[in-house]
């Protein structure tokens, strides 16, 4: 496991989750935990964003969105899991950030006007939801995570939070005697990394190196004999003259979620089109019955095309090979029909979600072990969140002894 890399994650409670957000986010999510130190938490202060005025479904929709992640197979002995508004310092970062924050960067962000052109039906011309890409950026800050799991869509949102951490390390991360200290770090390394670091720094700095940056700031990581202070110093010294106190993280590009709804569009609640991970047996086999197939296939002997029809891309996410060519030709030669075709997919689909079914109700007939869980998560990302904290408030002046 990578435990000196960060990843960082949250999801907005909706409630009870579906195969959309299985396929397009809880498997990385169980794979990424085995890799890095993960946090995933839980966004009921995003929510409010766009539910302010619809507040009664947010506790509910959270206790069924974790135990779904529970279900899953994401282990709270390998990441952290915890609630947003149960991590004060969140908030207290994003009031913080704010103060230099240039009102431009949060209009110019591309998913403000488009969330406000898609939900029309909603009052968005609040402080809040200006604000939400600054609570995202404090909500990854607040731990230095180094990596943030986000599709395509989101990568604005991460480049913001790069700039804010750039922004604010040049504002508040000054020190008088700063290049004296530097001099004392670097001559602590000993002569042969002193003499490596400040070879890849020049290249860095006079040559866009890079390669060059990423050994420097491997170099630094590595050394055992000096202080967490001075290691951040030197990695400020790498790209400036400033200590870095909020690290720039990474986008870390997810594949887009290719799991579509029963009727071929992107599965959401929204489009009525789901099925959801604690579904009953015989409701799911129902929904796959009667999904909309290939419309020129009125009756069973037309021949049709896997291409038009959504059956066919549930088949790309289930199906190997051979069950592939055998839709692919018995479907174009009208060979097999609808309900044979989608016989396969059903059976895949239960057999994927039994055991999250089963595991999820043994979390819903022992609720006390998901409030354990949660509140030993909150607990612990409040330790690290207060330790930022601490950090940011004692640069920006504001610690009082």
């Amino acid at each position: 496991m990578n435990s000196s890399t960060c990843v960082l994650s949250g999801m907005r409670p909706t409630g009870k989750l579906h195969l959309g957000h299985l396929h397009g986010v809880l498997k990385n999510w169980v794979n990424l935990q085995h890799e890095y130190k993960c946090y995933f938490f839980v966004a009921d202060w995003h929510a409010l964003t766009t539910e302010y005025d619809n507040t009664g479904v947010i506790a509910q929709s959270v206790w069924d969105m974790v135990v779904d992640w529970l279900a899953v197979g994401i282990n709270p002995g390998e990441a952290t899991l915890f609630i947003q508004s149960k991590v004060p310092e969140h908030a207290e970062l994003h009031l913080l950030l704010s103060m230099s924050t240039p009102l431009s960067w949060l209009e110019r962000i591309p998913t403000y006007k488009d969330q406000q052109q898609k939900l029309q039906n909603k009052d968005l011309s609040t402080y809040g939801f200006l604000g939400y890409p600054l609570l995202q950026s404090a909500d990854i800050l607040v731990y230095k995570a180094g990596l943030v799991p986000v599709g395509e869509d989101q990568v604005a949102h991460v480049e913001f939070t790069r700039e804010l951490a750039r922004r604010f390390n040049h504002i508040y991360g000054r020190e008088a005697d700063f290049e004296d200290k530097v001099k004392e770090a670097i001559r602590k390394m000993g002569k042969k990394n002193a003499k490596l670091y400040k070879e890849l720094r020049k290249r860095y700095q006079e040559q866009g190196d890079d390669e060059g940056l990423e050994r420097a700031k491997a170099l630094v990581d590595n050394q055992q004999n000096i202080s967490l202070g001075d290691k951040k110093r030197l990695l400020g010294y790498l790209e400036g003259q400033n200590k870095t106190i909020l690290p720039e993280p990474e986008a870390l590009l997810t594949e887009t979620a290719k799991m579509p709804g029963l009727d071929g569009q992107k599965m959401s609640k929204s489009y009525q089109n789901t099925i959801a991970l604690r579904e009953p047996p015989n409701i799911i086999e129902k929904k796959l019955r009667t999904m909309p197939t290939d419309p020129a296939r009125i009756r069973r002997t037309d021949p049709g095309d896997p291409e038009k029809c959504p059956v066919w891309q549930f088949h790309q996410i289930y199906s190997k090979d051979d069950i592939k060519t055998w839709v692919q030709n018995g479907c174009r030669s009208a060979e097999i029909g609808c309900v044979d075709c989608k016989q396969p997919i059903i059976e895949a689909v239960l057999t994927e979600l039994t055991p999250i079914r089963e595991r999820a109700l043994n979390y819903i007939e022992e609720p006390e072990s998901v409030r354990a869980i949660l509140s030993e998560g909150c607990e612990q990302a409040r330790v690290t969140a207060r330790e930022t904290l601490e950090e940011v408030r004692q640069v920006m002046g504001l610690f009082y002894r």
